[in-house]
């Protein structure tokens, strides 16, 4: 009776208060928000199409682009919104490519109302000058590495022409399944595979619950969209941060007091992750400008008791302060079999929270097919991948730990750590072995 008493009331009920964590900050709420998509998408609406449709503009920023950017304007040019009714702004910023000459292509090709503009190095750069170079009532900015699914442009427009109180919209981002289908490397497959999970549940999960109530934390770069009206309000895109799109997104949702919401079948196609290097140099670089904009609009309300009534403190404690404790656990589970924990009931927690993780990771897999039904091709794709579910929570592991590493990458530094995962993990690997040295110096 004493053992049982030990076991449970000592071992086990220090390790679930840890377990604990996850449940109530991450796992209870996708659970809800599962169930609530189920339910709000059980019947598809259909935007009417207006009497008149809207001139609209396209800019694409270009950077060293030659070997997507007559791709990228094809989808334009193969688009269901009228090629009459489009200008297309190219916003080269300083490329050092053949880029120009795609350009020139293009132009021959597609009859498109297109011109190319020279900017300042740097994304931004290239959006501020073309938005004033603009002369749509509509303003959509894609990237030069990515096609559109040919009813996206329609579809954007329809959402702003039948819902006039939304100013800006994020279209959702998925990479290209032919590319994921013909990676021959098991390991990179596996990657993209789970990279394609991700973004899918990402946008047509997370973004669509954020959206219900107005709380969208980012529009994607690769795929935004405004009105006119409402951008030439703002202090255009900030030229001294990473994350240039949520902070668009916080001035106009919380300046501006405007709507930003997610149109779910206006589809942006991005290459696959090429790597883990690339996810690695990637997830920082997000870690770093959701930091640099959660300064900026946190001043006066960055309290816990703020955490119920301030989505932004429940997105910066859920993104990256708790990304601590989750650390924590993986360490102290060593730790703890020393303290004589049993292994048994360690492991057992890990598995449950696993499972759960899984689970949610199914229920969001529904809602996702559900809001893929419009798009039969990319539907059967993803209904294939519902295996990913099972290894998705250790993606997203590994993603938390690039995540940590881009915070404490952040802390002091003035420039953007762009060090790959290889050479970061060499450096290391160097201290480590430094260090060791030292202490059989010190021994002796």
């Amino acid at each position: 009776m004493r053992y049982f008493w030990y076991l449970t009331v000592r071992q086990m009920g220090f390790w679930l208060t840890w377990i604990l964590i996850p449940i109530v900050v991450e796992i209870v709420p996708a659970f809800i928000s599962a169930f609530i998509l189920m339910f709000k998408n059980r019947h598809p609406v259909e935007e009417p199409m207006p009497m008149k449709l809207p001139f609209i503009t396209v800019i694409v920023p270009v950077y060293n682009s030659e070997d997507t950017l007559y791709n990228c304007v094809k989808s334009i040019k193969d688009s269901t919104y009228p090629s009459k009714l489009i200008q297309v702004i190219l916003a080269d910023n300083q490329s050092t490519d053949n880029s120009f000459k795609e350009f020139a292509r293009a132009q021959t090709d597609f009859g498109l109302n297109m011109q190319l503009i020279k900017t300042k190095k740097g994304k931004a750069n290239a959006l501020n000058a073309s938005i004033y170079q603009s002369i749509g009532t509509y303003i959509i900015n894609i990237d030069s590495d990515g096609t559109l699914e040919e009813h996206a442009l329609m579809n954007v427009v329809l959402k702003f022409e039948n819902n006039l109180d939304i100013s800006a919209l994020t279209g959702t981002i998925l990479p290209r399944k032919d590319m994921v289908k013909r990676t021959k490397n098991f390991p990179l497959r596996l990657l993209r595979q789970n990279e394609y999970f991700e973004y899918a549940q990402a946008f047509l999960s997370g973004r669509v619950i954020e959206s219900y109530s107005d709380q969208l934390f980012t529009m994607s770069g690769a795929f935004s969209a405004f009105r006119k009206s409402t951008i030439m309000k703002t202090f255009m895109y900030d030229t001294q941060t990473l994350g240039e799109d949520t902070e668009m997104t916080f001035q106009i949702r919380d300046r501006l007091k405007k709507k930003v919401l997610i149109c779910t079948d206006a589809i942006f196609y991005i290459e696959p992750i090429s790597g883990l290097d690339e996810l690695y140099r990637q997830r920082q670089r997000w870690q770093r400008g959701e930091l640099e904009v959660a300064k900026s609009y946190m001043r006066n309300n960055a309290s816990l008791k703020n955490f119920f009534t301030n989505f932004l403190v429940r997105r910066m404690l859920i993104d990256h302060t708790f990304i601590f404790p989750k650390m924590i656990w993986m360490f102290a589970s060593f730790v703890l079999i020393f303290l004589r924990y049993s292994p048994v009931i360690l492991g057992m927690s890990y598995i449950i929270i696993y499972f759960l993780y899984v689970l949610v990771s199914a229920l969001n897999y529904a809602c996702v097919r559900m809001l893929l039904r419009r798009f039969e091709n990319e539907e059967r794709f993803y209904a294939k991948l519902f295996w990913v579910a099972l290894t998705l929570p250790m993606y997203n592991f590994i993603c938390s730990w690039f995540r940590l590493i881009g915070s404490l990458n952040v802390s002091g530094e003035e420039q953007w750590n762009s060090l790959g995962f290889k050479d970061e993990s060499t450096a290391v690997k160097k201290v480590v072995k430094g260090d060791v040295r030292n202490l059989e110096r010190n021994r002796n």
